[in-house]
């Protein structure tokens, strides 16, 4: 991969990973029920899935999925139902608000653990197969045909884990500050209920979806 297509690459995966999607809304939902540090553990889940994901598009399981219909289909039904359970689950949640202690370095017992915040965030990134469709048809495009094909998608995925870490912990503080800043201890409930209905809005599409 040349320099040139380097920072292309970058720009591009930079635009998609700005736009908010069912990763970012986790890591917000996250950040302002259990403090902005919990989305290193979310973060953390959603990078090891697309690490896998890499690895299939590097493989050609993304190239083979699209001439299995039955599968893709199978996958979407999934991905799709687990963003509209998630969407549920938090519209009915009553939890109360934790913006007074969004800055502390430690979760408190009724906030999840870090094994089910991080199986949460590799789901919801593994949620919607468009996702293996989309790199399969993205990454190739930069690839350098006189170079070896596994160091490019090394350098690839170690740019996504820069863009999609920062991205996101940048949401994730942001969310917490502004929090904080304006004493919106009676905002989380709305803003769960936001996310949720949002989860339940990108679970639809999905489902809807003709591809």
């Amino acid at each position: 991969m040349t320099f040139h297509l380097w920072t292309l690459f970058f720009l591009a995966y930079l635009v998609t990973t700005l736009s908010p999607g069912p990763n970012v809304l986790l890591v917000l939902k996250n950040s302002i029920q259990f403090g902005w540090k919990s989305a290193f553990i979310t973060i953390f889940g959603n990078l090891t899935c697309q690490f896998l994901i890499v690895c299939l598009v590097a493989l050609g399981v993304g190239a083979l999925l699209q001439t299995l219909p039955v599968w893709f289909l199978a996958m979407k039904i999934m991905g799709g139902t687990y963003l509209i359970y998630l969407g549920m689950k938090a519209l009915r949640s009553k939890k109360k608000s934790t913006f007074e202690a969004i800055d502390n370095t430690v979760i408190t017992k009724s906030a999840k653990t870090g094994i089910a915040l991080f199986s949460e965030a590799f789901l919801v990134s593994a949620s919607n197969p468009k996702t293996l469709i989309f790199l399969s048809a993205f990454l190739p495009q930069f690839l350098t045909l006189e170079l070896p094909a596994y160091q490019q998608f090394s350098v690839m995925f170690i740019t996504i884990c820069t863009i999609v870490t920062s991205v996101h912990i940048g949401y994730a503080f942001g969310i917490a500050r502004l929090g904080k800043r304006f004493s919106l201890k009676n905002m989380e409930a709305k803003i769960t209920k936001i996310t949720g209905g949002l989860f339940i809005t990108m679970g639809g599409g999905i489902l809807l979806s003709n591809r």
